[in-house]
């Protein structure tokens, strides 16, 4: 059994002076959900064994806030890959995990990550906001085995539920 979350960044701010998309950083709002959420899960016992993530400024931005609150010890991976990826791309890096790894979070972009929870569980449409958090479930030994179809959603949390 392997456990997936999957968060979007928090929210990102468009009024601040930034290069391209990739450099477009956190807004107050953001660096709060990004806090609230990663206590959250702390409290509920759910904490990952590993980060994978997109580099982008406001995804790193969004772990880094995510497991200082939580204060998680997990290895965290930023890949440049990841960042504007396609879902096909992203569930090759989630193929690629070691098995070792029981429990993964993963943090990327709209709409890969909704579209990726509904590849995963087989269908059906996901509403992801900024610092939403899904939690799959998949019956599966190792990483490789994840394809549409293999899990099921446990849950999707937001930011504005906890507060």
């Amino acid at each position: 059994m392997k456990r997936l979350f999957i968060l979007r960044h928090a929210k990102s701010d468009w009024h601040t002076a930034y290069g391209g998309d990739f450099d477009r950083p956190l807004s107050s709002r953001g660096r709060r959900d990004a806090e609230r959420m990663g206590e959250w899960l702390q409290r509920l016992g759910q904490t990952p064994d590993k980060v994978l993530s997109s580099a982008a400024v406001r995804t790193r931005r969004t772990v880094e806030l995510l497991t200082q609150a939580g204060g998680w010890a997990c290895p965290v991976e930023f890949r440049q890959e990841l960042y504007d990826a396609s879902v096909e791309t992203v569930l090759r890096h989630l193929q690629e995990q070691n098995a070792s790894v029981s429990s993964l979070l993963l943090c990327g972009h709209q709409p890969t990550v909704s579209e990726l929870v509904e590849r995963l569980t087989g269908g059906g449409s996901v509403r992801f906001p900024t610092a939403a958090i899904a939690r799959l479930d998949l019956d599966i030994s190792t990483w490789s085995q994840a394809v549409a179809g293999s899990s099921v959603l446990a849950w999707l949390v937001t930011p504005k539920i906890l507060r």
